[in-house]
C-alpha cells in the first residue's frame, strides 16, 4: 500500500503546531515533501522520521555526579 501523503493542515494537526511550522520545515527543506502541482504534502512516514529524529531521549536517572569538592 503508498504511503499515505497528509496536507500541509493534517501535518500541523499531527505534530500538535500550527501550519506556520510546518510551511517553515517545508521552506526550510528540513523536511520530506511532495510537491504535487502547487499543493505541498507531506508523507507519513516523512512524519514519522521527522518526529523520530527530532525526539529527545531523556536524561539518565540517579543523582548527578558534580564531583568533590575543593
Amino acid at each position: 500500500m503508498a504511503d499515505r501523503l497528509l496536507t500541509v493542515d493534517e501535518a500541523a494537526e499531527r505534530l500538535g503546531t500550527g501550519v506556520r511550522f510546518v510551511r517553515r520545515l517545508v521552506a526550510e527543506r528540513r523536511i520530506v515533501f511532495v510537491k504535487v502541482g502547487r499543493h505541498v504534502r507531506i508523507a507519513d512516514s516523512a512524519l514519522t522520521a521527522y518526529i523520530e529524529a527530532h525526539t529527545v531521549q531523556p536524561a539518565r536517572l540517579g543523582r548527578p555526579s558534580y564531583g568533590r569538592a575543593a
